[in-house]
């Protein structure tokens, strides 16, 4: 008995993690604690972001390839392959306005930048 309970507790403790979305905001802070040097791959946070940032690029991929496959238009037209570097990254999440950063989730930020950089022929 107390083996499910324990495992139903993990398992909700699962699903609230991946509900919340991380902002924007959360990314760019933790990122600001990160020092640009090889040693930052070593850091839980360097990976907590790389995964965050992968999460959302594969959300976006996957909403791309729904859209084609249900005959819609999708909202980006992503190559095969994209690539990023932190830089790049780091300058487009700061170029969002300070007072939406809070309210935006990097998912929702790389849906509009990937509109932006690869948008589909009408």
């Amino acid at each position: 008995m107390f083996k499910r309970v324990a495992i139903l507790a993990v398992a909700v403790s699962l699903i609230a993690t991946a509900a919340s979305a991380m902002t924007v905001q959360e990314f760019l802070t933790t990122a600001s604690r990160i020092p640009q040097n090889p040693t930052a791959l070593l850091r839980s946070d360097t990976r907590r972001l790389m995964n965050e940032f992968k999460g959302g690029m594969q959300t976006v991929r996957a909403e791309q390839t729904a859209d084609r496959a249900a005959g819609r238009r999708p909202a980006t037209c992503m190559p095969e392959k994209v690539s990023f570097n932190v830089n790049e990254i780091l300058g487009r999440f700061n170029a969002i306005p300070a007072a939406r950063r809070g309210q935006i989730s990097v998912t929702q930020a790389l849906r509009e930048w990937m509109a932006d950089r690869y948008p589909c022929p009408a």
